[in-house]
């Protein structure tokens, strides 16, 4: 049996100061997290650059 996915990708952006808060990607997380979203991958090539979550759940 072979499941289905629906994949999500939503992008961070740093604060007005620059850099990225873990603060408020584990917010994000757990606001996804609520509404079935499971983290496959995050992506964060640097403090001005924006972190990138890849996220499924079943279709």
């Amino acid at each position: 049996m072979s499941s289905r996915w629906n994949y999500k990708v939503v992008e961070i952006k740093p604060g007005l100061l620059g850099g990225m808060k873990a603060e408020r990607i584990q917010a994000e997380l757990d606001r996804l997290g609520a509404q079935g979203w499971e983290l496959v991958n995050l992506a964060f090539a640097g403090p001005m650059s924006p972190a990138i979550l890849v996220l499924k759940k079943p279709h």
